[in-house]
């Protein structure tokens, strides 16, 4: 794209605990010098700002580019109303992880990343795709997502770190899986791995604390669960953390947290463009946000989502 000069403000007053608040004022301030119009929506529930997107990038003429003033969880709900439309999102960081952002290199800045929006530089991206009968209670169909969709203890860890107000910032999935810890760990998984080229359909029965499914690499502020993961490859990586003691558990935390490689033989990764996952009542998240209980399949969706990036 030559420049964008209309883009679609989506703002989340709870996203980053009232930073995004603070990023969307900035980005309005640093848009309008940039001479770009700017249009602002947010709305009272999930469901809401979902429908106020969609109406706006498929009524009438749509705006250059939708842009979001938050986290992955704002993200993601913003790829529910766009994903499929061809209009390009835009990233203002301004939530807890921003993990979608810091992998495609929009920087922390506020007036950086608005000028990132401007220059109109396009790169595809993939999206990951769930579908299970939640999720479609939920959002009406599949949910979409961009980086990393948790299962077991780190979607029982995010979903509390989401209800917590302190610790701020990534130290607060740390506290919060220290939490989870009292509870219980490894649970009976039944994985299903198709789509791969030249390789032969798979199924894995295995007890484990959590299964992680990464169209990115890193969630929860850059803890590195899928390392291998990338936006662009058609594929979609898992990795399977087995049974382990708590002691364990603990041991493998603070790497986690650091942003290091876990490098443990209870750890499992794989890679397929299908995957079903099947384990009894285990809840799910994707990029941050509730995504229902499994069973569910995830799919892989190539260069489904032009992005802004540097």
């Amino acid at each position: 794209m030559s420049g964008i000069r209309s883009v679609l403000l989506v703002t989340n007053p709870l996203s980053g605990q009232g930073r995004g608040v603070s990023a969307a004022a900035s980005a309005r301030v640093r848009f309008a010098e940039r001479g770009v119009e700017v249009v602002e929506v947010h709305g009272g529930t999930a469901a809401e700002s979902v429908e106020l997107v969609r109406a706006s990038v498929t009524d009438g003429t749509p705006p250059d580019a939708v842009v979001c003033a938050g986290g992955d969880g704002l993200v993601c709900l913003a790829l529910q109303a766009i994903a499929g439309s061809g209009v390009p999102l835009g990233l203002v960081p301004g939530g807890t992880g921003n993990d979608l952002a810091r992998e495609l290199g929009v920087p922390d800045d506020v007036a950086a990343a608005v000028d990132i929006v401007v220059a109109g530089n396009l790169r595809s991206i993939d999206l990951g795709e769930i579908d299970s009968a939640t999720v479609t209670a939920e959002y009406g169909g599949p949910l979409r997502f961009a980086t990393i969709t948790g299962t077991g203890f780190d979607a029982r860890v995010t979903l509390r770190a989401n209800r917590m107000r302190r610790p701020k910032g990534s130290l607060r999935y740390t506290v919060a899986a220290l939490a989870e810890l009292a509870g219980g760990l490894a649970v009976p998984y039944r994985i299903e791995l198709a789509g791969v080229p030249g390789e032969t359909d798979a199924v894995v029965e295995t007890p484990a604390v959590m299964v992680a499914v990464g169209n990115g690499r890193t969630y929860g502020g850059g803890m590195l669960i899928c390392p291998d993961a990338r936006l662009d490859d058609g594929l979609l990586d898992l990795t399977v953390v087995g049974a382990m003691s708590r002691r364990a558990m603990l041991r493998m935390l603070p790497a986690l947290s650091s942003g290091k490689r876990i490098d443990h033989p209870a750890v499992t990764q794989y890679r397929a463009a299908t995957i079903t996952l099947t384990a009894q009542s285990a809840p799910a998240t994707a990029d941050g946000e509730p995504a229902g209980v499994l069973p569910a399949t995830f799919r892989a969706l190539p260069a489904a989502q032009p992005v802004l990036v540097p």
